[in-house]
């Protein structure tokens, strides 16, 4: 028996093979079916040479990985460093308790947090009954008629409203005029917005609305204002209608549950945020922001929309509503750029919403602005005085010395908001009580140099509501039963596990979505994300507060930095979109730095994502499209011409690299030296770059910006369709232009452009999931991860390629991280599409690949790096047994309608049912291979009818009588 030295004892298990599925022996079979005798020499194969790095990442003190271990105490250690106060700064983020039950059992839990975005309905039932609950909450809280499934905060909704109504509105104005109490950082993301597109932003003082008399567009109020005023608008709204003017609220959800909701009064747009319904702090986000109109509006607003259709069987059934309105489809013409919601942050705020109901949701506001009478009342006792007279949960105090009151304030573990010199804010929330007004009114008292106590039972008696009594509202919300049957935990928890249960997600299966990138989620990534010390902490909290997260954020920066070859990067940017969005603004920018701010020609090939030319169009560019030759692969000949046809106002390229097709395309360096000659700037979109990381750097072939999906190649979840990541990295030239946030004092560079979020770092609390993955894998473990990503598509490809074309190939018929196949030829056969196919895998217990993108008729296929060759060889078996299905229909053995694939998906209520009227057999409906019979997914519902979802919109939480 050999012995085992004590070196070899104590070294580690290592989190590479843990994140990498298929091990040595398994490679190696997969590496012999393709013809090559090692990974390396694959890799030599399928990418250029020209491109390839030289040397190992050079990630600095993450060169060599750190075991799992090792990485939560090296983290737990940075985030120490943050000290953890009571923040009362409000400006739109509010502490909140976050139920235990939805804690663990959505915001902790696989089934909810590794699922895709709902778009294959029949296995999203559960989060799309989730997403809808949300949009009932926010449609009935601001009287509004419809709500979408959520956007990426609260300031980028007011972007997006602002475009909405200029879009939908009938004044021929350019001019949006903002309330001087709107948030600070929401008036900065829409001046970003409005800036490429045209629309000038005006100040307005939130009094002097009712007046307003200059031609405007819509005007943006704030309900409550940042200082805590509580005004009412309909006199307001009234003039502004007549006058040709459209109005956008930004409302408080928790206020709306005794205030009138802004629909009642005039509003046209309610925009917000939903944190403060049980979702953490975290810096700044991920929290789902809201976007409610009117009915009327529903084809012309931006995001996604969660409706109700019934099945094949006329049973109902939920689905994404509208989609052709939608960015993947419409392009330069979408209404927004958006791909990324927040989906699982709306899923946690709407079971907020449920588990306490509307009258616990009553009780918590009451106690809130109950507290905030008293505390006034405390003050005004102490000789202050308050610039609102009208509030909700904020006042504004008027100080000789703020200074002062901040220093004794932080003394005491409480964070106010700076205001200026003689005015101090602050914001009560649900977790306030009775000690903690006891020290505000020890601080301010402290600072008068008097003593303060409060007298709780007087005060509670001469206590009246501080808002307008016209404002009080009367309407009733939440009426549905969904909201009034889970306030027992042992109900809510069954509830959560029923809606689990419906849906598919990488807890289950793999999800080989082409572009998408659903790869491991591991737990070590994930645990940090709720420490109190990344959870707990208010997006403007003082610097030396947030030494930890900075510190943190810094080092991911670097460490992205070297993946890509950028000089630098910033993590503002929540979601690819914005990323994409970013990126096209900083490239603006920089011409308009060099005198040469007419360049606004944008070339994208014609077979990049929607988000692009959407993208594009939002900054003001005009898309000029280029060809594809026939092997899927930029038409250079095309992109040269049109270079040299716009040379003098060409302002980028957008490409995607590998291709959008899964190709390493060998003249990618060529490409950019033509878009270089004419002066132009070269953005290369970042959704592949799982093929690209230690293999090959974007900044270093030619690319001048990228975005990168923190949610795809560095391991943040997707949630059921957010949160998302999508940082925006540059070269030297361009670091001077990454994005401030001016207005909370977050300042790169004074050249830099304005806020794309809300929050100065973006999504900040999960960061700590795509660094603890750097960290884990280190230099060698990421280039081992896209090489295996390769391996595994390639794999995938060669097994198929007898049974399905493989659309387009590379040198020796390799593809990149991905592979396009071709269901066209048998669709011409028989009838069968590749939406069958999409269907017919879920009896398998499979997600279906991405479908018609980028080529109608066709599956897009990536594997990723994380799943095992026995996965990978189960998806082979159900794809080679659908081919087998598809040819008995080509040869008459199976109807043409009445097939496995049109049936499908199967219902264990069909497969039950005495009535079975198929031709072919129950069995092969529900067990079309044996190892089904030990592990079998139930699709929930039959096929969706999207035609009658469409044509019948109902987006809401299901009539009572459904319940009776």
């Amino acid at each position: 028996m050999t012995r085992t030295s004590l070196t070899q004892l104590e070294a580690r298990d290592g989190f590479i093979p843990r994140h990498i599925g298929p091990s040595d022996a398994e490679q190696a079979a997969m590496l012999s079916v393709l013809g090559y005798q090692s990974r390396a020499a694959l890799i030599d194969a399928v990418v250029p040479a020209n491109i390839r790095l030289k040397d190992k990442l050079d990630l600095g003190q993450f060169f060599d990985p750190l075991p799992e271990q090792a990485a939560l105490a090296k983290l737990k250690g940075i985030a120490s460093q943050n000290k953890v106060m009571k923040s009362m700064i409000g400006q739109g983020y509010y502490g909140t308790f976050t139920p235990p039950v939805i804690l663990r059992n959505i915001f902790e839990n696989p089934a909810w947090y590794t699922a895709y975005t709902p778009y294959q309905p029949e296995i999203s039932q559960g989060r799309l009954e989730a997403i809808l609950n949300f949009q009932q909450v926010i449609t009935d809280l601001t009287g509004m008629g419809i709500a979408n499934a959520s956007m990426l905060d609260e300031g980028t909704a007011a972007a997006e409203a602002m475009t909405l109504i200029q879009r939908v509105g009938k004044s021929a104005s350019k001019v949006f005029y903002v309330a001087d109490d709107v948030l600070p950082q929401t008036r900065e993301v829409v001046e970003t917005r409005a800036k490429p597109i045209g629309v000038e932003v005006r100040s307005i003082a939130a009094a002097d609305i009712e007046n307003l008399s200059e031609p405007c567009f819509g005007v943006l109020l704030q309900y409550p204002g940042v200082n805590g005023d509580v005004r009412d608008y309909r006199n307001a709204c009234e003039k502004l209608h007549a006058a040709g003017s459209m109005v956008v609220v930004a409302a408080d959800l928790l206020a709306l549950t005794v205030l009138t909701p802004p629909g009642e009064w005039g509003a046209d747009v309610v925009v917000g945020n939903s944190q403060r319904f049980g979702v953490p702090l975290g810096f700044g986000g991920p929290h789902a922001g809201y976007l409610a109109t009117r009915d009327d509006y529903k084809r012309s607003m931006a995001g996604r929309l969660a409706g109700v259709t019934v099945d094949a069987q006329g049973n109902k059934a939920f689905r994404l509503a509208l989609q052709t309105r939608e960015q993947h489809i419409r392009r330069e013409k979408a209404t927004s750029n958006i791909c990324t919601a927040q989906v699982l942050l709306a899923v946690m705020a709407s079971m907020y919403a449920i588990y306490h109901g509307p009258k616990g949701l009553e009780q918590i506001a009451r106690r809130v602005h109950r507290y905030t009478g008293i505390l006034a009342a405390s003050l005004r006792q102490l000789g202050f005085q308050l610039v609102n007279e009208t509030f909700f949960d904020t006042l504004t105090v008027v100080t000789d010395n703020a200074d002062e009151v901040h220093r004794i304030a932080v003394e005491n573990g409480i964070n106010l908001r700076r205001v200026d010199a003689r005015h101090v804010g602050l914001s009560l929330d649900e977790t306030t009580g009775r000690d903690e007004i006891a020290v505000l009114a020890k601080i301010f008292g402290q600072a008068a140099g008097k003593d303060a106590t409060v007298d709780f039972d007087s005060l509670d008696n001469d206590a009246r509501d501080a808002f307008p009594a016209a404002l009080s509202r009367t309407s009733a919300y939440l009426t549905h039963p969904t909201f009034h049957r889970y306030h027992a935990e042992h109900e809510m928890l069954r509830y959560l596990r029923a809606l689990a249960d419906k849906d598919l997600a990488l807890d289950r299966t793999m999800i080989p979505l082409g572009s998408c990138t659903m790869k491991l989620n591991s737990t070590s990534e994930m645990i940090p994300v709720t420490w109190p010390e990344f959870s707990n902490i208010h997006p403007f909290a003082p610097d030396d507060q947030t030494v930890g997260y900075r510190e943190m954020i810094g080092q991911l920066e670097q460490m992205l930095c070297a993946v890509t070859g950028y000089a630098g990067v910033s993590l503002q940017p929540n979601a690819g979109s914005q990323g994409e969005y970013a990126g096209l603004l900083i490239i603006k920018k920089y011409h308009e730095s060099r005198g040469e701010g007419h360049r606004n020609i944008c070339l994208i090939p014609s077979s990049a994502h929607g988000t692009n030319p959407a993208s594009a169009s939002m900054v003001g560019m005009q898309v000029v499209v280029t060809a594809c030759d026939e092997n899927g692969n930029v038409d250079l000949e095309d992109l040269k011409k049109k270079a040299e046809q716009h040379s003098a106002n060409l302002a980028c390229v957008m490409v995607t690299y590998p291709s959008t097709h899964g190709v390493f395309e060998e003249g990618i360096k060529e490409l950019c030296e033509i878009v270089h000659a004419h002066g132009g700037q070269v953005y290369v979109d970042g959704a592949n770059m799982n093929a690209l990381v230690g293999v090959a750097g974007p900044g270093i072939f030619g690319g001048d910006v990228s975005h990168l999906n923190l949610h795809k190649t560095f391991c943040i979840p997707h949630g059921g369709g957010g949160p998302g990541v999508g940082p925006v990295a540059v070269g030297a030239h361009l670091v001077p232009f990454l994005p401030n946030q001016a207005s909370t004092g977050y300042q790169r560079n004074e050249a830099g452009i304005g806020a794309v979020s809300a929050a100065p770092y973006g999504s900040a609390s999960i960061l700590p999931i795509s660094w603890m993955y750097i960290a884990m894998m280190g230099a060698d473990g990421l280039t081992a991860a896209t090489e295996t990503a390769i391996l595994n598509a390639n794999y995938i490809a060669r097994r198929l390629a007898p049974h399905y074309p493989v659309l387009y190939t590379g040198h020796d018929g390799l593809v990149a991280h991905e592979c396009i196949i071709d269901l066209r030829p048998l669709q011409d056969k028989t009838g069968i599409s590749n939406e069958d196919v999409a269907k017919r895998l879920m009896d398998f217990g499979f997600h279906a690949p991405t479908m018609s993108f980028p080529v109608p008729g066709t599956l897009m296929i990536e594997p990723t790096e994380s799943e095992s060759k026995a996965e990978l060889d189960r998806f082979i078996e159900a794809m080679i047994t659908i081919h087998a299905e598809i040819v008995k229909v080509e040869r008459g053995e199976y109807d043409r309608m009445d097939n496995p694939l049109k049936g499908a998906p199967h219902t264990a209520e069909v497969v039950t049912a005495d009535d079975w009227q198929h031709s072919y057999s129950r069995e092969v409906a529900a067990f079309p291979v044996p190892s089904l019979r030990k592990r079998k997914y139930w699709p929930p519902v039959g096929r969706a009818d999207n035609v009658y979802g469409d044509r019948n919109l109902f987006c809401g939480c299901a009539p009572i009588e459904d319940y009776e």
